[in-house]
Order: structure tokens, then sequence, then C-alpha cells
């Protein structure tokens, strides 16, 4: 599969919550985000307009959100790593702390020059994974920045590029599948090399003379629930404000247009799926593929 265009192109919890939202300005990572690791590598330029992460042969790099989030629409434009990427990972996540953490994953696998990305997608609940998803995308991803945004109320996770869905995540505690919904979460994100099993299962390798290998990342946009001091930032006794324009993603579902949207992803750009992997669960799907 190649970038080229295509013929496939077409044109919870009972109670309502109002938030104060608390928005990211997007417009300065220096207020943002932390650079946790990499002795340099990781570089917020541009007046705090551009955050970049690099990796050589020494060390990758990564970066930390000053909040913790307990809900919210989390939006990031990145550029990916270009040419020959192979072995390589850049991960860009929300997640939790402890044994049982929770966790909203996307990580793109680097690949051999003019081979697709793969986007790698997975959700942790109570230190419980194993729910991954793989797709192609229908642009490279390194030409130009792209938005990857992640969706997360009480009753959902919606990945998006784009504002493309590619993945829905209800809430299916009813019939005993863990959600996310009582962790405050940090956005994470590292670029950092995994060549014994990012390209083709490791057969590929990093190939150094490439190196350094640099993402790059701008207008962060966090409409959310910002968690501090024990304490959420959303409020409990507004029921009827829960569906004001501001705080529409609190309550949030696709409408028919991104259903169609999903499919078409579906069916055009996913190269793998847990819940038809009859093999890798022999004693049977994970529940929630049952009501998918």
């Amino acid at each position: 599969m190649s970038y080229s265009s295509s013929s496939k192109f077409p044109l919870l919890m009972p109670l309502m919550v109002a938030c104060l939202i608390m928005a990211a300005s997007g417009s300065n990572f220096h207020n943002d985000f932390d650079i946790t690791w990499g002795d340099g590598r990781g570089k917020i330029v541009n007046n705090g307009e551009v955050l970049s992460l690099s990796l050589d042969k020494q060390s990758g790099s990564g970066f930390q959100s000053k909040n913790e989030y307990l809900f919210g629409k989390i939006d990031m434009q990145l550029k990916l790593v270009p040419g020959n990427s192979a072995g390589t990972v850049t991960a860009y996540y929300l997640s939790s702390k402890g044994t049982t953490w929770d966790e909203i994953d996307f990580e793109f696998l680097g690949n051999l020059s003019g081979d697709p990305y793969i986007l790698h997608t997975n959700v942790f609940s109570q230190g419980k994974g194993n729910r991954e998803q793989q797709f192609y995308l229908w642009f490279d991803p390194t030409t130009d920045f792209h938005t990857y945004s992640i969706l997360w109320n009480p009753q959902r996770i919606i990945f998006s590029v784009d504002d493309t869905p590619i993945r829905e995540f209800k809430n299916m505690e009813s019939i005993g599948v863990p959600f996310p919904k009582n962790q405050p979460m940090r956005i994470y994100s590292s670029l950092w090399n995994a060549d014994d099993w990012a390209t083709r299962g490791g057969l590929v390798k990093t190939d150094w003379t490439q190196a350094p290998f640099t993402a790059s990342y701008r207008n962060f946009n966090a409409d959310a629930c910002v968690w501090s001091n024990g304490a959420s930032s959303c409020k409990s006794n507004a029921p009827s404000s829960s569906t004001s324009t501001n705080n529409a993603w609190f309550s949030q579902e696709m409408d028919s247009a991104k259903q169609q949207r999903l499919q078409w992803v579906h069916q055009n750009y996913m190269i793998y799926n847990y819940c038809t992997d009859a093999k890798r669960f022999p004693q049977g799907l994970p529940s929630e593929c049952k009501m998918s």
C-alpha cells in the first residue's frame, strides 16, 4: 500500500456533569508540558509554538503534560519522522500511574522509506490492555502536520485523525468490562528505538546513518476536566448545562456521518483488530467484542 491517492477516498455515568472547561492555550508548550528525558533531544522552539523530539543511537526523548485530566477532548498536531523511520516508534498517549493504570494510546510505528506508517491504538483499564487495533493512514503523516484527537468521556473513547474517527471504545461496564473513569491521566509522548519489534516484527532494524530522527508537535488543545489536589475542575451541580456548546464533548457521541467515516476507515485502512483474532483468544473473544 502506498500513500498515492486512490478511488477509495470518499467525497456512563448516570450523573450529567457540567464542566468548568480548562482549555489549554494552544500557543505555548512552555505552559502545558515538561520535557522529561532525552538530555536535550527534546526542544521547545518558535517562542513555545513547536515542540520537537529527537532520537539518535544514544537516546530518544519524551515529554509529559503539567496537568492531569479526568475526561476531556485532547487535540495535538504531529508531523512524524520522515524518510526511513524503520525501527522507530513515536508514542502519544494518556496514562495514569500505578499497577492498575489506565491508558489511551496512539503509537506510530516507523517503516522503510515509501512504506506507510502503522498507527497502533490500544486502551488499558485497571492495568489490562490487549485491545489493539492497527491502521494505515490515508495520507503521508511525515510531510505535514495532522491532528490526532482523543475524546474521552464517561460513555466512550473516540480516537480521531483530522476529525475522522478511526476507533470507538464504549463504556461496557454493564457487562463487566472495566472502563477508564476514575484515574486522572497525564499526556505523554516519546520517540524511541524499538527495532526489536516495531517494523515487520523486528526484521527491519533502525538505520542509524539516518539519525537523528525527529518528530514535531504543535497546536495542542485540551477542553478537559483538570485534576488537581484530589479534585476536578468540573462540577456536578448543573446537569442542564452539560449539553451546552462548551461542554458538548462530555456527552458527545458519533452522528451518522461520523459512523459512516468510521466504517470507511475500518473497511479500507484497518489492518489488525483484536476482536477478530480468534487464535489469540482460544477461550473466546473479549466480552466487548461480542457487543460491537
